[in-house]
């Protein structure tokens, strides 16, 4: 489990397809101490939580490996991961942590596409769409992850839906990079969906 604040920015430096394709291999180099990563430790990748197989040092900085599959693949921004990409990363919790952000299981639902950016004087208004049957989860003022990131709702119409970004968070993700058109991986509120899933159960 996660709660959607990021605490390093990684960089995809090695990127290796297996199994004719539906299996890449990528190592990511972050500033994470090597010492507290152990194989088949949880990472959330840009919100896709991935388990490391592999992790080191080289020239003085950590690496570690992981293995994004066919699944990942089809659902996520991954299948467009390459070789220089930059990745929100969040360890997963610990007993005893602070949920700075929402629970966020990094099990990335689909993607959402951004429609606009609006720079603001003291922050950023992005604009994206989903499709409809993510859309039915997002309401104004209920929680969102984005790139694995924790958000909150600003507007809703439709499939779009609007976010506020404050100049930190424009800082220290990856999230200051975006522009129109661009596509990022989304996880819709858990605790919506089970909302949804009795809401059907019960009609």
């Amino acid at each position: 489990m996660f709660t959607g604040i990021v605490t390093d920015i990684g960089e995809i430096v090695s990127f290796t397809p297996t199994a004719q394709g539906q299996l890449h291999r990528l190592r990511i180099a972050c500033r994470y101490d090597q010492t507290t990563i152990a194989d088949g430790a949880s990472i959330a990748c840009n919100g896709v939580c991935l388990t490391v197989v592999a992790s080191g040092v080289e020239a003085g900085n950590t690496w570690f490996d992981i293995d994004a599959a066919a699944e990942t693949l089809a659902l996520t921004t991954a299948k467009r991961w390459k070789i220089g990409t930059r990745l929100n990363l969040e360890r997963a919790l610990k007993i005893g942590d602070e949920l700075g952000g929402h629970i966020v299981a990094g099990h990335a639902d689909g993607v959402a596409t951004l429609v606009s950016r609006e720079d603001l004087p003291d922050m950023a208004r992005f604009e994206l769409s989903t499709t409809r049957e993510l859309a039915r989860f997002i309401a104004t003022k209920g929680s969102i992850t984005l790139d694995g990131v924790s958000l909150t709702v600003n507007t809703v119409k439709d499939v779009t839906f609007s976010v506020l970004i404050i100049p930190h968070t424009l800082t220290v993700t990856t999230i200051g990079g975006w522009k129109a058109g661009d596509e990022v991986n989304i996880e819709v509120d858990l605790m919506a969906r089970y909302a949804a899933r009795l809401t059907e159960m019960t009609a």
